[in-house]
């Protein structure tokens, strides 16, 4: 893993926000700003840590990681199907294709595992044995390997938390139809068994995905957003989880599931009380875990980069969309 050493001078340097006024219409999201104009987006990766729907600080070279392996990922399932990447002009910068999302989030899980309220453990662990449509036996434990893969959407509320929900339940609400919806899901079955087949070559276990999808202006169906990041995905050591599983011990973890963890550890439960102080040592500690991963699942070295100034780097290499 990469020295915490060689990530602590970029705690001071984070990419908390940008300010591009004529590269469009601006949108904040947790991760990224996002600039839309006519038919295209570009997606600026930001380093902010999201985590049980709130912003908690930022992360050293995060948002390059994330979009580095987004888009390493995108071109490991073009194949599979249609994506929204047009160019990656910088290594926080994506270019992307304008879609028309879907009303609802595309989850898709292999494990019982999560400590969030839309997880499949929390669920089951609070005695739901139909969780969105799939019938889960009594006597599972936390992390096991489920049967089969789950299909698991879940709402997108313009305020509040997402609620996990069956196919039937959001077809209910009007939110799709049908055939978009069996549609979808065979598209992020195909997606999730390259994800699995390309990570198990790299040792890893991807254990649950979670996928943006929408229409292009051709009405073609695309996958958006990002595919198998850390942020986006959970992913397991292979070599130790049986081990581990055996023991009852949590799997090793590649992903922000430390993060959330290291949140309930420092007694958050999200009851309105102050909220832990994100220490520097935890920043680094995530950075270098974002990193490790991005190595580990590409095979490549990760390039740190030489110039702190990442917005005036971004700005340059976005010059052809501002002028």
């Amino acid at each position: 893993m990469i020295s915490h050493d060689i990530l602590r001078p970029f705690l001071s340097t984070t990419l908390d926000s940008t300010d591009f006024k004529n590269l469009g219409a601006k949108y904040t999201g947790k991760v990224r700003d996002v600039y839309s104009k006519d038919d295209r987006v570009i997606l600026i990766s930001s380093d902010r840590q999201s985590a049980f729907d709130y912003q908690w600080t930022t992360i050293p070279l995060k948002g390059q990681v994330l979009n580095q392996l987004s888009n390493w990922w995108f071109e490991q399932v073009n194949d599979v199907m249609p994506t929204h990447v047009v160019a990656t002009p910088d290594p926080n910068v994506t270019v992307a294709k304008k879609l028309k999302m879907l009303k609802f989030e595309v989850v898709v899980r292999a494990y019982l595992t999560g400590s969030t309220t839309t997880s499949a453990w929390v669920n089951y662990e609070k005695g739901v044995r139909d969780f969105c449509g799939n019938a889960l036996p009594d006597g599972m434990k936390k992390n096991q390997k489920l049967s089969k893969t789950i299909f698991t959407p879940s709402t997108k509320p313009e305020t509040g938390h997402d609620e996990s929900m069956s196919p039937e339940g959001l077809i209910g609400l009007g939110v799709t139809k049908r055939e978009e919806i069996d549609r979808v899901k065979d598209h992020a079955f195909a997606l999730f068994k390259r994800g699995q087949e390309v990570a198990a070559k790299r040792g890893l276990i991807l254990v649950d995905t979670k996928y943006e999808m929408g229409y292009d202006t051709e009405g073609v169906l695309r996958v958006g957003d990002e595919v198998h990041t850390p942020d986006s995905s959970r992913y397991w050591i292979a070599s130790t989880y049986e081990k581990r599983f055996a023991e009852g011990k949590e799997p090793e973890s590649l992903d922000k599931e430390f993060f959330r963890l290291w949140l309930k550890d420092q007694g958050f439960i999200d009851d309105g009380r102050p909220r832990p102080a994100v220490t520097d040592d935890v920043r680094v500690m995530l950075a270098a875990k974002y990193i490790d991963l991005y190595e580990k699942m590409t095979g490549l070295p990760f390039e740190i980069p030489k110039d702190p100034d990442v917005i005036g780097r971004i700005g340059k290499n976005l010059k052809q969309y501002l002028a």
